[in-house]
Formats: structure tokens, C-alpha cells, sequence
């Protein structure tokens, strides 16, 4: 992350910090609403996530070419206008092409408006950074937050209803996992992919430790 006042150079990196090493749910800890609740299925876990990813990159995109009109002491106020004008597109358009998975998704488009990681990289990065950096480090925090969705989502609907995407994968003798598309399941599988996350960052800083041990001995000697 660029210093205040400094501008990132675009690279792979821009965009690909969003998918692991800042992932806004696995690793930020960030959108935990939704992430919990509307994550039953794959296929509401992916429209959530991708409904947020448009809010995302187009209100990040606006703050970022507005960054130097909109005066310091109302930019919070400036930004949720922004992001609450892309919302109601959203919202909009939800509901024209499917009533189904509007109903399913229910307040959580709407409630996209307090979603953390939008407000969080409007005030961190787009409000600092010039456009085209912005809407690749936008559109990568999309990408992960939708893949984290997706990644619960599929996991819930496979062991609690056997199936994928509403295509039914599973033996003719398995039973569902109930209690996986309840909020418990959630809770449980939310947990499951923290400690997978925490052990891969472990195991990458003992890597870490143990190269530069190698390399103290041996300078050492």
C-alpha cells in the first residue's frame, strides 16, 4: 500500500492482493453479513458477490476521479451518496431480471450501502489513488470478496442439500447436513476457511523465519 500522497504503479499485485492476501473476509475480516447470511447457496453467495463488486468498482472509480473536489470535512457523507446511488442500480436490477433471487437475498442488497469493504477502500485507496490503480485494486477486492462467498455458498449447499448451483451432485443415499444452510452452518464454515487462512500465513512466516535463520548461519560462518 502506497504512503499518503504517493501514487501505486498498476501490477499484478494491485489486483491480486484482494484474492488472498488481503481477502475482505478471510483475511480483513470485513462483510460479515452477508458472508454469513446469505451464503446458503452458491448461486445467492455469487450474486451477492458480485452485486458488490459493481458498487465497488463504480463507486471507488467516481470517488477516485472527484478525490481532490470533495472537500475533507463531508467525503464520508460524499462517499455514501455514491455508493447508495450504485446500490439502488443494483437493487433495480435485481429485481428486473430475477424476483426470485431478490427475494432471496432479501435487505442484504440494500444493506450493501454499510458494507466495510466498500467504504474502507473508498477511504483508503480510492480517495488517494488515481483511477485506473483504483479500479484494478477495486475490481481484485471485488473478485475475492465474491470468491469468499462463493467459497462458503458451495461448501453449505453441497453437504446441507446435496447439490450445486441447484444441480444435485451427491449419491442417491446421502443426507443433507441440515443445519448447514441454518446460520450455524455459517458460523461453521466461516470458522473452517479462518483456520485454513491462518495456517497458510503460519506456515508461510515459519518459511519466512527459517530462511533467514539459514542465512544469519551461514553469513555467520
Amino acid at each position: 500500500m502506497s504512503k499518503p500522497g504517493e501514487y501505486e504503479n498498476i501490477s499484478a499485485d494491485t489486483f491480486l492482493r484482494g484474492l488472498w492476501e488481503e481477502n475482505p473476509v478471510f483475511v480483513m475480516l470485513l462483510g460479515m453479513c452477508p458472508a454469513l447470511a446469505v451464503t446458503n447457496s452458491a448461486i445467492n453467495a455469487i450474486s451477492m458477490g458480485l452485486a458488490t463488486t459493481f458498487v465497488l468498482v463504480m463507486s471507488s472509480s467516481l470517488i477516485s476521479i472527484f478525490r481532490n473536489f470533495i472537500p475533507k470535512q463531508v467525503r464520508i457523507v460524499a462517499y455514501i451518496v455514491i455508493i447508495a446511488t450504485f446500490v439502488t442500480i443494483v437493487d433495480y436490477l435485481i429485481q428486473a431480471i430475477s424476483l426470485d433471487l431478490y427475494n432471496a437475498l432479501g435487505a442484504f442488497i440494500q444493506l450493501i450501502v454499510a458494507n466495510c469493504v466498500i467504504l474502507g477502500r473508498a477511504e483508503s485507496y480510492a480517495s488517494r489513488q488515481k483511477l485506473g490503480a483504483t479500479v484494478v485494486n477495486s475490481f481484485g477486492s471485488g473478485i475475492g470478496f465474491t470468491l469468499a462467498l462463493l467459497s462458503m455458498g458451495a461448501v453449505r449447499e453441497i453437504l446441507g442439500a446435496g447439490a450445486l448451483f441447484g444441480v444435485s451432485i451427491m449419491p442417491a443415499g446421502f443426507e443433507p447436513w441440515v443445519v448447514m444452510v441454518l446460520p450455524p452452518g455459517g458460523f461453521f464454515v466461516l470458522g473452517c476457511w479462518l483456520i485454513l487462512f491462518a495456517w497458510d500465513k503460519k506456515r508461510k512466516q515459519e518459511k519466512i523465519g527459517a530462511a533467514s535463520g539459514g542465512c544469519s548461519v551461514g553469513g555467520h560462518a
